[in-house]
């Protein structure tokens, strides 16, 4: 392969400036005690100081001389390691080796129309690949790049055997072009006679995509703009490449420094754009800077081919500060890296793929900071080989090359490739729970409101945020869906617990309890995320008690106001004993079992209120058929009527307004035909438009924000544009009816429900049997819904308030108790619907770059506001009453299935109607035999079966909430069936029970652990050794490893490569009868050359590599 200037150790290193601070770096004590084996091991230690003596540096030569081949036969450190080393070394106080996120461009010199060349840019990279497509005229999607082995090798040599200038000192691109062509001449990559031609080719002007076209000769002509300069700015560009770690100029052993031509010129080719003042004027592409990360840096990529070259020439150069060189980049971002390749003609596609393999190993998270801490050309070399050595290898027959692999939807980090030098530190996995346990306060303290107490504290320093966090315009979204959603299910159960309940409690006192519940639970609960409203097993409870006032004959509202506060009090014993540290032993199994069950809940319910509809208003099917009605008036009377009135002419309207009476004869039941088809049609269409809004933001059109607008407001939307196609029809169908009036439903009550209202004294003692039954019912919903609320999955940063919810629901059912309200406590489905209405993911800053979910918004505000609007709602009745009944109930089909999405147990019953092959590719179908998981989905649908037929009869729907505590004894059964491991993918890992096991379980981990040191004891001895350092890491080095450079130099790619690069350097080296190097400034021939050599280091300086000597016993 053809390259450039005669080939160099990749150790060379020149020594720092003698005036610069000395940098940390590990020394041989690091190492200290690990020399009593009797095996060799190469460990690099980046930027090891030598002695600065000339007797020392010429024994080192004599060394590498004279033991060439006996360190071929030596184990070279593998290049993860190096790198480690690399990244592990501390960064100077300057901070000039930090990193940044980088934005790298290619550009290729293209000559345009009259023979003009120009830099035209070609491809750009923030995280993933873009193209210009081959009409020039856009870009190509965001794509993963993939790049040939080849074009990753020749990279490699040229880095190898080119110029790398590491920490220039320059601030323009004129700068950087004399020093860098001074290098290139110096280290035979560059012949003396080329470089004025080479110089007007690197300072060509640039033209971006984003630019428009100027069809204007005179601009079009004015390509380079010629510019004096004085002597005193010469001398300037001819400043040294300084850096406060390491002088970076990285030379050959036999280069020789000419004296440049044109250092003397007056008169020099630049491009226009790097004019004075020109940089302050370059405003690049402003649209595109939005995407590039905040303190980004640019890399350029210079990529062409010219006739007057023999061989190709490249340069890899880092600036010592970042510079703004003009329009160089596309935004207006400072250029830290530069890497140019230029070669004869023909190559083109060759070095085009040279500087797209460049571009992707910056983009790489790990080469990209070796690129900023590298202090030598073997720090690179060591970063393209762990490059390699992590790389994914696609079969050429079995893949298109020219398919774009679109980005992934989630990254895996890259930290391992980083820090495997530190020891993996081994986690509990049963710590960890109980770690995460005492943080939720799930365990027992030991003292009465132990856990109530820590709740408050935990919540107490997020209570002003949470009102903050909830300004947002998601918020509003979040507000709008959740009250028409809240709104529905409260006059629903109000309808139907007055028709329980003969109107003793109905819509009005639903809307009451909402207000009152809703906002104190808001304000004061420890996870207002949950939602509180009626459900079915309460319903369920209320008609089974006024059934049993009825026969007793008791007052209804006396009696419950007994069991209310009977129950509130147990409640508060429940909080002050921290009972609900009893919740961790509900896991996935039982809380996806509950969820799913209200979500089918909601889903049937929909379903049959719709049904309801075409029962009242069947659809009209024979329209051959013309209705007779008949207006029969109301004679009862002494109203009379005008004989001359048609009744077969009046309609219904005017039939019950004017006549009160009532329609007669056929197909009169129903006035309305076309009622029930256009309620189906709302139904669906409000729950197709909500589904496929929400969903919106992934979709490909339309702007991000705007995107994510419409899929926050979705069902809103929704809700308007159904109800506003029913306006428009004209269509007298079912609307929303709510209270018009702030009274109680029933005349016989007020607002304050009397004790005892003739009940005997003793009906208050017998209230504490139906007090403890709706304890449980009223503990498993509340407590269950919490934990699926506080799921790990969302990602909750306030921590949740077990006890403390539970103390506020006890109150509430206190208060509602006296003042004859329904009781409210947490709602599952519209609980789920609340957090994912807030989720919260990262704005794509990088092209391709795939969001990612960051938790949830966490606030009060939603909630507060939804329930002080719900009370409000009575003086919003002209507005609500225009609110078709089948758009609400198309809310709850939406509701219904949201809620099933992310429930890994509806995922399992899909997986059970899908072929192997088309099975998507979940964790736990990888870990889990398939057989076992379909098992375990059985298990749970028969479980879910029972809890559906328990709840489906009057009789047994009593019994819903013991179901749910028998459960979790089901669940611990299942330990008799399956593995941990295999329970532990499936489900959560299940407390023990006593006391006593728990203890015996700790012991017996304790004896494994013992047996594990053991174990690591015996590691060396099966090929690793691990070596501590000074600092607290620990290095394992592997006694036999595979070493990507050693195997890399055995293969026949590399040998060819290298083959043609000896050829090269052999024919072209213009130092060949010269053996002395002559590098610093001692050895200059002449001032101008003094001058130039000023920017090299005054002694050499190599990395080295430690031989540690192992003696085995």
């Amino acid at each position: 392969m053809e390259g450039g200037g005669p080939a160099t150790s990749p150790d060379e290193e020149p020594p720092r400036d003698p005036g610069l601070s000395q940098h940390h770096s590990y020394t041989n004590e690091d190492l200290e005690g690990h020399r009593a084996h009797s095996i060799y091991v190469g460990v690099h230690v980046p930027g090891a100081h030598r002695r600065r003596s000339r007797h020392h540096r010429h024994r080192h030569h004599h060394h590498r001389g004279s033991t060439k081949e006996g360190n071929d036969n030596r184990p070279v450190t593998p290049p993860s390691q190096r790198v480690q080393f690399i990244l592990g070394e501390d960064d100077d106080g300057d901070g000039t080796h930090n990193s940044h996120p980088l934005f790298s461009e290619m550009e290729t010199l293209t000559e345009m129309e009259g023979g003009e060349l120009e830099w035209k840019e070609t491809a750009r990279w923030v995280k993933f690949e873009e193209d210009v497509e081959e009409g020039g005229e856009r870009w190509s999607k965001p794509h993963v790049a993939t790049l040939s082995l080849h074009s990753l090798f020749e990279l490699r040599s040229f880095l190898l055997n080119g110029t790398v200038i590491l920490d220039m000192d320059a601030t323009s691109l004129d700068q950087i072009a004399d020093l860098v062509l001074d290098n290139m001449i110096n280290q035979g990559q560059l012949p003396v006679e080329g470089r004025d031609k080479f110089r007007d080719a690197l300072l060509r002007r640039h033209k971006h995509l984003y630019e428009k076209q100027k069809h204007n000769r005179e601009n079009g002509n004015m390509s380079r703009l010629p510019l004096i300069r004085s002597l005193a700015e010469i001398g300037r560009n001819h400043s040294s490449s300084k850096s406060g770690n390491s002088a970076g100029v990285i030379s050959h052993p036999e280069g020789n420094m000419e004296q440049s031509p044109s250092s003397g010129s007056i008169t020099r080719n630049h491009s226009g754009t790097n004019l004075e003042g020109s940089a302050n004027e370059h405003k690049g592409n402003t649209h595109f800077m939005r995407k590039i990360p905040p303190g980004a840096e640019a890399s350029n990529i210079l990529v062409g081919e010219v006739p007057f070259l023999e061989k190709p020439a490249t340069v890899f150069v880092r600036l010592t500060q970042a510079a703004n060189l003009g329009n160089l980049t596309e935004v207006p971002v400072p250029t830290r890296f530069l890497y140019i390749i230029m070669g004869p003609t023909g190559g083109l596609p060759r070095y085009h793929e040279i500087g797209r393999a460049m571009a992707t190993l910056l983009s790489d998270e790990v080469f990209h900071d070796v690129a900023y801490k590298a202090k030598n050309r073997s720090h690179l070399l060591a970063g393209v080989d762990e490059f390699l050595d992590a790389v994914t290898v696609l079969p050429p027959g079995e893949w298109d090359p020219a398919i774009r692999i679109e980005p992934p939807a989630a990254i895996p980090s890259q930290q391992p490739r980083k820090s495997k030098k530190k020891e993996v530190e081994v986690i509990d996995e049963e710590e960890e729970e109980q770690r995460l346990r005492e943080e939720a306060g799930l365990t027992r303290t030991g003292r009465l409101f132990g856990g109530f107490v820590n709740d408050l504290k935990r919540k107490k320093p997020w209570f002003v945020s949470d009102f903050k966090d909830g300004i947002s315009v998601q918020s509003i979204a979040t507000f709008f869906f959740l009250y028409f959603a809240c709104l529905t299910p409260i006059i629903t159960f109000g309808g139907l617990l007055g028709e329980a309940t003969e109107n003793r409690i109905a819509a009005m006192e639903s809307l009451v309890a909402g207000l009152i519940c809703g906002v104190a639970y808001g304000f004061f609960s420890g996870q207002p995320l949950t939602i509180l409203g009626s459900t079915g097993p309460v319903l369920v409870f209320e008609t089974i008690l006024y059934d049993f006032c009825r026969t007793m004959e008791w007052d209804y509202l006396s009696f419950r106001l007994w069991i209310g506060l009977w129950c509130g009090l147990i409640l508060l014993i429940l909080v002050a004993v921290d009972a609900s540290a009893l919740v961790c032993y509900i896991t996935r199994f039982t809380e996806e079992n509950f969820a799913t069950l209200i979500a089918f809940i909601f889903i049937y319910k929909a379903v049959e209120k719709v049904f309801k509809i075409g029962s009242k208003y069947p659809m009209e099917t024979q329209v051959e058929i013309v209705p007779n009605c008949t207006c029969v008036p109301d004679m009862t009377g002494n109203v009379t009527y005008p004989a001359d009135i048609d009744w077969s002419h009046v309609d219904e309207h005017d039939c019950h307004e004017l006549y009160s009476g009532t329609l007669e004869g056929i197909k009169c039941a129903h006035y309305y035909p076309d009622v029930y088809l256009l309620s189906l049609i709302l139904f669906f269409g409000t729950f197709l438009i909500s589904f496929y809004l929400k969903n919106f933001k992934t979709a490909s059109f339309f702007p991000t924000k705007v995107r994510q607008f419409i899929s926050d407001f979705s069902v809103i939307i929704a809700i308007v544009l159904m109800s506003g196609t029913d306006f428009a029809i004209g269509i007298h169908t079912p609307k929303l009816e709510v209270p018009a009036k702030f009274k109680p439903t029933w005349e016989g009550r007020g607002w304050l429900i009397p004790p005892f209202n003739q009940n005997p004294w003793w009906s208050s003692l017998v209230a504490i049997v139906p007090a403890l039954l709706a304890c449980i019912l009223i503990f498993m919903d509340q407590q269950i819904t919490a934990v699926i609320v506080n799921r790990k999955e969302h990602k909750l940063k306030k921590g949740g308030g077990y006890h403390l919810d539970l103390f506020i629901v006890a109150l509430l059912i206190v208060v509602n108790s006296i003042m004859g309200l329904p009781w409210f406590v947490a709602a599952t489905v519209l609980s789920i619907n609340h957090v994912n209405s807030l989720k919260l993911e990262s704005e794509c800053a990088a092209p391709g770059e795939k969001p990612r979910f960051l938790g949830v918004r966490e606030n009060r505000l939603t909630h507060v506001a939804i329930f002080s609007f719900i009370g409000l709602s009575v003086v919003m009745t002209p507005i609500l009453s225009k609110i078709p009944m089948a758009v609400l109930f198309g809310v709850f089909l939406y509701m219904g299935i949201a809620a099933l999405k992310g429930l890994q147990f509806f995922d399992r019953i899909m997986i059970m109607f899908m072929p192997v092959k088309y099975q998507p590719d979940y964790t736990f179908l990888r870990q889990v035999p398939l057989k076992k998981v379909h098992l375990f989905t059985l298990i749970q649908l028969a479980c879910l079966a029972c809890l559906w037929i328990i709840k489906s009869f009057s009789q047994t729907s009593i019994l819903f909430p013991l179901m749910l505590v028998v459960m979790i004894g089901i669940r611990k059964m299942l330990d008799w069936i399956f593995t941990q491991r295999e329970l532990k993918i499936l489900d959560d890992t299940l407390p023990e029970f006593s006391r006593k096991k728990r203890l015996e379980s700790e012991a017996q981990d304790d004896d494994d652990d013992d047996t594990d040191d053991c174990k690591m004891e015996k590691s060396p001895t099966e090929g690793v050794m691990s070596i501590p350092l000074a600092n607290g890491n620990v290095m394992k080095v592997p006694l036999n490893p595979i070493n990507i450079s050693e195997e890399m130099n055995k293969s026949g790619v590399w040998k060819d490569i290298n083959q043609d690069q000896d050829k090269n350097n052999a024919l072209n080296s213009p130092t060949k009868n010269n053996t002395k190097k002559r590098g610093t400034k001692k050895d200059a021939l002449n001032e101008d050359e003094k001058k130039r050599l000023s920017m090299m280091a005054e002694e050499e300086e190599e990395d080295e590599g430690i031989t540690i000597k192992v003696t085995k016993p």
